[in-house]
């Protein structure tokens, strides 16, 4: 039986994340070190999540849900994500890990299902279809999370490409802002 506790709308940054690949590794090497290696991922991830002040709502399969107040946060989650996922690959020969990761706020029905909090609602949907257009590596954010001016400072060292997107189940085009890796230090601003 479901047990529904609490219904509310929140102003709320998501983060989707996904293992690309993830159907290959556990193929190549292996049910039980595929498995070890995504839960060692989930639980960098958690970690991550608590430190920038997130929490991980849910996983599905090998991908991650993860809400944050802020969007300053979220991307800073995001960063810090794709650093840990680089981290557990230096110690392989291949890189089994493969993140992609999108960002996207707004209003979102709260619900408490079963004592655990989800949301719900097009923010969501659209927070999932922008991690869609995520290929390795990638980071993508909605609109609204980039001009956030504190995302926008926290981004300066990266290359940031905008872009229009048509996301699935959304009527107009999205603009969309990939954040790939660190830009080379000439066109980094000067301190």
């Amino acid at each position: 039986m479901l047990n529904v506790e609490g219904l509310g709308i929140k102003d709320i940054t998501l983060v989707f994340t996904d293992l690309k690949g993830s159907t290959a590794l556990y193929d190549r090497i292996g049910d039980l070190d595929a498995f070890s290696l995504v839960q060692q991922h989930f639980d960098r991830l958690h970690d991550v999540a608590v430190r920038n002040d997130g929490a991980i709502v849910k996983t599905i399969g090998d991908a991650v849900m993860a809400a944050f107040r802020e969007p300053k946060h979220a991307v800073r989650a995001a960063l810090d994500m794709r650093k840990e996922i680089a981290a557990v690959n230096r110690g392989s020969e291949d890189r089994e890990l493969i993140l992609k990761i999108g960002v996207h706020k707004g209003a979102a029905i709260a619900v408490t299902l079963n004592d655990r909090l989800d949301y719900f609602g097009q923010t969501v949907n659209i927070a999932a279809r922008v991690q869609n257009l995520a290929d390795a590596d990638e980071i993508f954010l909605s609109k609204d999370v980039y001009e956030t001016e504190a995302v926008k400072e926290m981004l300066t060292p990266f290359r940031v490409d905008p872009q229009n997107a048509r996301l699935r189940g959304v009527h107009e085009e999205v603009p969309v802002f990939r954040v790939q890796t660190e830009a080379p230090a000439e066109t980094m601003p000067a301190a």
